[in-house]
């Protein structure tokens, strides 16, 4: 893959530069179909969309705004995350594809009010330049608002608010997944999903993380809570839950393991120091390295794969809009606790990972289908 590093010399009107990669390749056997990275004409912000697969469908990924280091560090998450989509949308069982969209804030940059909206106004016009092969929604540092901003540049965006006729943001969905996958794991694990007398541990009480703190201890869980965020801990006071320092929260004896923050946050180290006996939780790309699978396998502890315990997102944007959308999505969710349920039996008669086991599940569903035409 040959990307040229965006330029502040692009000017309005232009169309984003379109890249197609030749190199990365993924476990599930291609290659992301296209990438875009472009300097938006009002932001001069870098803005990316990868589109890892059209396979079953056009690609649906939420839009992250987010401060890296670098462009092309922001460019390896949107790589990596949209392959993520793919899985994710495969194994949930939805006929759309794994993309996603990255804007790039450059360390030591706060966005103003303006900058911020033309930054969505830019995203809406990449989003629109490849042609519907990607539909965008919310995502880390965004909102449904702000989906009604890109609105105005491409149709090719789903979660608007509902006030504005859209099917709302989808953190809900999502947490009940999350509850759902913990459950099913609690089962494997002790022959019980009642959560009454178990343990667990929330890294990151953002939106979703906060709504399955709540859920968790109105089911009597004894919690242990974390953020980054001080302000949070005020969750934890009304939850009457143990709040600990960010970064110790892996070293709490628990149940269960529950990262609702940023990704990669299950390293060699941290395993190597989990006082659990699984891990469940709504973060993305939660193994800094495929080796991690392996590393949790080796110490008996249970993961289950990100793609599929955080499904219900995707889920409720999917089927929100429909006549019988509640039910749908309630029955769709409900069917996360049976597909984490899977991916642990064939791991355990196969002798294999929980991330080969489900990587496996996304593939058959892949290969069922044919290949789209590039285009």
């Amino acid at each position: 893959m040959t990307l040229t590093a965006p330029t502040t010399d692009d000017r309005a009107g232009e169309q984003p530069r379109d890249h197609r990669t030749a190199e990365h390749t993924t476990p599930l056997g291609f290659e992301h179909e296209r990438v875009v990275v472009a300097t938006g004409s009002r932001s001069r912000l870098t803005i990316i969309v990868a589109v890892h697969s059209t396979r079953l469908g056009a690609a649906l990924g939420g839009a992250r705004l987010w401060t890296y280091p670098t462009w092309t560090d922001a460019l390896d998450d949107a790589l990596r995350l949209s392959e993520g989509m793919t899985l994710k949308n495969a194994c949930a069982g939805l006929e759309h594809g794994g993309g996603k969209a990255v804007i790039h804030i450059p360390l030591g940059m706060t966005l103003d009010a303006e900058t911020r909206r033309n930054a969505l106004l830019d995203l809406g016009d990449v989003v629109e330049s490849v042609g519907g092969r990607y539909v965008t929604a919310e995502d880390v540092g965004t909102s449904s608002a702000d989906m009604a901003v890109v609105r105005e540049r491409t149709t090719h965006v789903t979660g608007l608010p509902l006030e504005s006729g859209g099917v709302g943001e989808p953190s809900e969905a999502t947490a009940a997944g999350v509850v759902t996958s913990i459950r099913a794991t609690m089962e494997c694990r002790f022959g019980s999903s009642d959560l009454g007398e178990r343990r667990a541990t929330i890294s990151g009480l953002g939106h979703v993380g906060s709504l399955v703190a709540r859920t968790l201890r109105s089911e009597g869980v004894d919690l242990t809570v974390t953020d980054v965020n001080p302000a949070r801990r005020a969750l934890a006071e009304e939850l009457g839950a143990m709040w600990v320092s960010p970064g110790s929260e892996h070293l709490v004896e628990t149940d269960v393991f529950v990262p609702c923050g940023v990704g990669g946050a299950l390293t060699e180290t941290v395993v190597a120091e989990l006082a659990c006996v699984a891990v469940v939780g709504a973060a993305n790309n939660q193994l800094a390295s495929r080796s991690v699978a392996d590393l949790l396998a080796a110490r008996g502890i249970l993961w289950a794969p990100d793609f599929i315990v955080n499904a219900g997102g995707v889920i409720h944007l999917a089927f929100a809009a429909g006549a019988d959308g509640r039910a749908v999505i309630a029955e769709r969710v409900a069917a996360i606790g049976d597909t984490v349920r899977a991916v642990f039996d064939t791991a355990s008669s196969e002798g294999t990972t929980t991330l080969a086991a489900a990587e496996r599940l996304a593939a058959r569903r892949l290969g069922a289908v044919e290949a789209p035409t590039a285009g």
